[in-house]
Parts: structure tokens; sequence; C-alpha cells
């Protein structure tokens, strides 16, 4: 038995408050879990955004009645909230900045917006940009200007895993996560609902791009954003996928065909991500998975309230068979064994 440390997420869609019948902290925890993944950083784009003191304290008063994993959660960036942001930095998880894909009350489509932000923002926790191809480039060189460390969501293509290449050779501060779905999955060559993603899936000559500069990437990240198959099979389906619980075996096939090593698993999975956003230890806190296993992935048989993933189907190479959190068994085949309330807000106190 393969014994690893507890994966952390650094990119989590957890759509509470505001669409629960997507996920909650409830289910979102348990997929965790389920998934080898025992810490989760929560985004803010949820309805209403998290974006001052009042939305901040909705969302860790939900997570503390329910979560059962440990958590975080981001402030989202908005037009007039700098100021109330960079107070509350030290409860939140980072500032997180939508560059592209923007949302209401965390519309960034100004770019003076952006230099109020960059100023203020006190850190130590970095700034993560939703940032894609040019407005990535922005981002770097506001990053440099301001001598402020960023993150980048979610790269996908060969143009931005290059320049972020070059960028580290300059000294720029920044770092980057990429996910699960852009290193395994390309577009599709007709419409397809089930596949509707930020940042679209892109060409292969992309995907070969990030496992060969795999190097460069920091972090490896679901971006779970959980949308219900009845959503993604209807007329105008919402970009997103389920990544919680399929994260660790789709990496661990990866290392059983040398595409990856289990020092590269851990580093993007655990080191780096604690690291950059200055996360605590979780003391007595480990994963034992079978690493021989060969299984198939089903829908109907993880956590998520959505009910659907894109990897249905797929034959994996090992799978979880117990989860450890500060010395409690939370998770043990496939049933969650942690109350809701266990998991702690890393960032209190």
């Amino acid at each position: 038995m393969l014994k690893l440390p507890g994966l952390i997420d650094p990119h989590v869609h957890v759509r509470e408050p505001g669409q629960t019948h997507k996920e909650d902290w409830d289910t979102v925890t348990q997929s965790a879990l389920a998934g080898g993944v025992t810490m989760i950083l929560a985004m803010p784009n949820t309805k209403p955004p998290i974006f001052d003191e009042a939305t901040l304290n909705l969302a860790l008063a939900s997570a503390h009645s329910k979560a059962r994993c440990d958590y975080a959660q981001f402030l989202g960036a908005g037009p007039e909230n700098a100021a109330e942001a960079a107070r509350l930095a030290p409860r939140a998880a980072g500032l997180k900045m939508y560059l592209d894909s923007t949302f209401g009350e965390l519309r960034l489509d100004d770019m003076t917006i952006w230099l109020e932000h960059f100023r203020q923002w006190p850190g130590p926790a970095p700034m993560v940009v939703h940032a894609e191809s040019r407005s990535m480039a922005a981002a770097l060189a506001f990053s440099q200007l301001f001598n402020q460390p960023i993150h980048i969501a979610h790269i996908s293509l060969k143009e931005e895993i290059l320049l972020i290449r070059a960028a580290k050779e300059r000294g720029v501060r920044v770092t980057c996560e990429v996910a699960p779905h852009h290193l395994l999955l390309t577009a599709p060559a007709r419409a397809d609902g089930r596949l509707e993603v930020r940042p679209r899936l892109a060409s292969q000559a992309d995907v070969d791009a990030l496992w060969q500069n795999l190097a460069v990437i920091d972090c490896f990240a679901t971006d779970h954003a959980p949308h219900t198959a009845a959503e993604k099979d209807g007329e105008n389906p919402p970009p997103g996928f389920p990544g919680l619980e399929t994260m660790l075996p789709l990496l661990l096939t990866a290392v059983s065909e040398s595409r990856l090593t289990l020092d590269d698993l851990i580093e993007k999975s655990v080191t780096n991500p604690r690291k950059i956003f200055g996360l605590p230890e979780q003391p007595e806190t480990w994963v034992e998975v079978d690493e021989t296993a060969r299984w198939e992935i089903h829908a109907a048989d993880l956590h998520s309230r959505c009910g659907w993933t894109p990897f249905d189907g797929w034959k994996v190479t090992g799978q979880v068979q117990k989860v450890v959190l500060r010395g409690k068994t939370v998770c043990e085949n496939g049933k969650i064994l942690a109350q809701p309330g266990y998991g702690r807000n890393v960032r209190a106190g």
C-alpha cells in the first residue's frame, strides 16, 4: 500500500452560497476526501460572490457547519473593494481576479481597477488570476511593475506555458497551475455541452506542450466546477467539470505510465500549494492508495452532487483505500466517515 500526504486542491468551486443544487460544502468535501484531498481552497464566484466581510462570513459559516475536510476561502477582486479585500486578507486563501471570464460584482474589465488591487493587496497569499493568452501577458506585466507575486489559474495553451517559462527565467514572481482535464482531454470535433469548460479544451499540440514543460508548472488543481447533468445537456450548457474525486487516480495512472513521477505528484499537489499559499501542515494526515489497483471510473459511484464526470468509463490505475486527517480515519473504501464540521478553516487564528 502506497502512503501519500493528504493532497491540497487550490482551485475548487463549492457553489455555496447560491447554487447548492449543484454542490455545497458538505458534498464537495465528501468528494475531496474520497479523492484523497484533505484541504481545499474555495473560489469566490458564488451567488452572491465573496467580496466583502459580510459575504466572507456567510461562506465561512456554511463551511464551519458542513465541511468534512480542511479549507480556506478566496476573496474576489471587484471594481470597488480593493481596500476592503486588503483589510480581510489575513482571513482569506488569497485574492482571485477574473480578467477574462467576469461575473457581476467581480467584473474587472478596466485595467485601472487592476491597479488598485495590485497596489493595495498586502499578501502574503498571492493574487490568483483567471487570465488567458494576452490578458495573462498583461497580468505578468502588472506583477513585475508592482513586485506582486501572482498565481496563474488553469493554464491550457502552449503560448501560455512558454510565456510563463520565460517570465520565470527573468525573475518575475509568477507561479501557475494546470487542471488534469487540460492535460488529458482535447477540444471535441463538434459541440458537446458536457465538454464545455473555461479555459476551453485545446489542441493536442497544446496538451503536448504542457507535458513537455511540466517542470514549469507549480501545482495540479482540479478547477472543480460542478453543474448538473441536466444543465450540461441543455441548450446553453454552463462551462465547468467536477474533478476532485478523479484527480488522484488520473495522476497515479500517469505515474504508472511513466509520464509523471511520484515526487512530481507530491511536489505539485502538496509541497508547492502549501508554500505558494502559506498553508499550515496537517499533522497525522495521509492517504493510503493501492497503486496497482486497476478500475473504471463511474459517475454513479462519485460523491459530488452534480452526478457526472467527463472521465466516466476511463480505466485508471491507483485507488484510494483510506484517508486519515489529523489522526482520524475520515474515508475508508469509498465510505466517508468524517462528520460535517470536522474540517478546519486553516486561516482562522
